[in-house]
């Protein structure tokens, strides 16, 4: 996920004291809201309205507190600064707690999936993609809710690469691995938690000594907002703590209101199989299309779908805190060129083949697969890691500076 300042070309404004909306991003947001949840009210329930909402919600705390995976793990590879990084180890210590005990009492599925070699492959794909692309799973849709264009470039090529992915997944799954590891059921939810609390607060003592040792100092995730609280709450500018209360909260709602926990790139590959079964394309041809759930998600509406559904909201939670910034498509972030053009394709594709295989991004694996207690998660962060190293010395190569 790219920060904000990423997202728009832009700083943050110095001082947040009074609000500057831009009216008619907010006129347009309002009527897409109201229409679209209208429309999921009629074909599914009041549910998925609730998940849409979340999903709008989700949308806002990202822009806002700028919570960014992408940019957190660039700037702790070249600067050594933590800050963004430290907040994503908080965020999954926190939804630890909260998100085991649900999923071990059976009131909602965890991320939990199999581990191989098709996990470790995907989640370096997506760890370079994510780099070259500018923004992960999140950062994709809600720097597009904001108006960029490029991440639109990204998000189409994310799209096609999650197709692909599908197709060729019943291969992966073929080769070795070890299946499906829950460390609650390994461990027991109590057990696996101190585990995942242990191992999270160390990794943010390593990294705070490594950041302190480089610079003398540590970046503090709180920072007292510049001005009213209220101003900055629905203004921008958030403390990257506030991030990690919202998307730690809303996170919980969706695993107790959804019964799985959030996710966001099998949208992408349900929006690409959708649109080619338009152009006549057959996708029972291939053998995760035949798949009962895969098959069933394909002939229904995206309007009954919990992960287009919550897209969907989070896309417009975006849009609605980029014009409550009164930041909608500022100017210079929609610069393009055949390099960064060339960029935002090679890194939407590596970043849909890989949650494809990776059984999902920076959200759905990393995220809710941690926070779950699933092994997987934890592979995907390692390798996921190590992939955004690679990505991040392909920049340069793409007239991107680091």
């Amino acid at each position: 996920m790219s920060t904000l300042a990423e997202a728009i070309n832009g700083e943050r404004p110095a001082s947040a004291k009074r609000l500057q909306g831009d009216r008619f991003v907010l006129t347009v947001v309002g009527i897409a809201a109201l229409v679209l949840g209208v429309l999921i009210w009629q074909q599914a329930s009041a549910q998925f309205v609730a998940l849409f909402l979340i999903g709008g919600g989700l949308g806002v705390a990202l822009y806002h507190a700028a919570f960014g995976f992408t940019a957190g793990w660039r700037n702790y590879i070249v600067k050594r600064r933590s800050r963004g990084l430290r907040a994503q180890l908080i965020l999954l210590a926190v939804s630890s707690v909260l998100f085991i005990p649900v999923v071990a009492s059976g009131l909602a599925n965890g991320a939990i999936a199999p581990v191989g070699g098709f996990v470790i492959v995907g989640s370096f794909l997506f760890g370079v993609g994510m780099q070259l692309g500018g923004g992960c799973g999140s950062g994709t849709l809600f720097t597009v809710g904001a108006g960029n264009r490029r991440m639109l470039i990204t998000l189409i090529a994310f799209i096609v690469g999650s197709v692909l992915g599908t197709i060729h997944l019943p291969w992966w799954l073929a080769g070795p691995n070890i299946g499906a590891i829950d460390l609650a059921q390994s461990l027991d939810p109590v057990g696996a938690i101190l585990l995942q609390v242990s191992v999270l607060l160390a990794l943010v003592w390593v990294v705070v000594n490594v950041e302190r040792e480089r610079h003398g100092s540590v970046e503090r995730l709180f920072v007292r907002p510049d001005g009213p609280w209220w101003v900055t709450l629905i203004g921008g500018g958030w403390p990257l703590i506030w991030g990690v209360i919202a998307l730690a909260g809303l996170g919980l709602a969706t695993l107790l209101i959804a019964g799985q926990p959030w996710g966001i790139t099998f949208a992408f590959a349900v929006w690409g199989a959708k649109a080619l079964a338009a152009v006549g394309v057959d996708m029972s041809q291939f053998e995760y299309w035949s798949w009962p759930y895969p098959a069933r998600v394909l002939r229904e509406s995206v309007l009954v779908n919990v992960t287009s559904v919550m897209n969907f909201g989070l896309l417009l939670g975006a849009m609605l805190a980029a014009g409550l910034a009164g930041r909608f498509n500022a100017g210079s972030q929609n610069r393009l060129g055949l390099l960064n053009v060339s960029a935002a394709i090679i890194g939407g594709l590596l970043m849909g083949y890989g949650a494809r295989l990776g059984f999902g991004c920076n959200i759905g694996a990393f995220f809710s697969g941690i926070a779950t207690a699933s092994l997987h998660g934890w592979v995907w962060l390692v390798f996921g890691f190590l992939g955004s190293i690679m990505g991040v010395a392909l920049r340069p190569r793409f007239g991107m500076d680091n």
